[in-house]
């Protein structure tokens, strides 16, 4: 059996501390910044996307977005666990399904130096058979090759699959790439979303990702 987390917005709230490097990038490039209530909607796709979206709408060209890249990532990278921290439950969530024998993974659009920083800073005793953030020459999701490749490193089948994140980027990911999906509610979007891109599953609680992977276990759920 295989557990697939998405990062952000489901292992970790990492939204502070990706707004205060997009609004950095902002004001050194002189355009505007945003609220950090408005960041939720901005984030999902990576961060060329995410800087494209704070952008002026007439102002999103390749060239403005490869200026507040430069920022953007000189910020983040000393600042990316200012204000980040686990969600409630998600340690004890990891360590129960170890001890369930689930091999557990990481699939993310965030840039990889941040995602293994991020995921070896705030579980370093977590055994992960594969910790996978965006790559050069890698689609991002929804594309499914990011599943592709950490099904080959687990040597699991998809049966055996539980995807679990909070946004409509990873339901359709799931779905795309033949797996089970678990939407969760406690990330950045509303469980509506989950709803419109065919959640499998939908959890409020990490209790109820429990309950999930213990029933998988006996008669898999997809």
């Amino acid at each position: 059996m295989l557990a697939i987390f998405d990062l952000d917005g489901t292992l970790l709230n990492t939204i502070a501390d990706l707004a205060e490097a997009a609004n950095y990038a902002l004001r050194k490039t002189g355009f505007p910044t945003h609220a950090l209530e408005a960041y939720p909607y901005f984030v999902g796709n990576g961060v060329r996307r995410l800087l494209y979206r704070v952008l002026p709408e007439d102002c999103r060209t390749d060239a403005n977005v490869d200026a507040l890249s430069l920022h953007f990532y000189q910020y983040y990278g000393t600042h990316l666990t200012d204000h980040t921290s686990p969600y409630p439950g998600v340690r004890e969530l990891l360590d129960e399904l170890h001890s369930m024998e689930y091999k557990l993974a990481v699939a993310s659009n965030k840039y990889q130096a941040a995602v293994s920083e991020l995921i070896s800073h705030f579980f370093p005793d977590v055994e992960w058979v594969a910790v996978e953030g965006q790559k050069e020459g890698v689609p991002t999701k929804p594309d499914p090759s990011i599943v592709f490749e950490i099904l080959a490193q687990a040597s699991v089948p998809k049966s055996q699959v539980l995807y679990i994140g909070d946004s409509g980027v990873d339901m359709d990911t799931a779905r795309r790439a033949g797996v089970t999906s678990i939407g969760v509610t406690w990330g950045f979007r509303p469980g509506s979303e989950l709803t419109e891109h065919y959640a499998d599953y939908i959890a409020s609680d990490t209790a109820e990702i429990l309950r999930l992977a213990r029933q998988n276990l006996s008669e898999p759920l997809s």
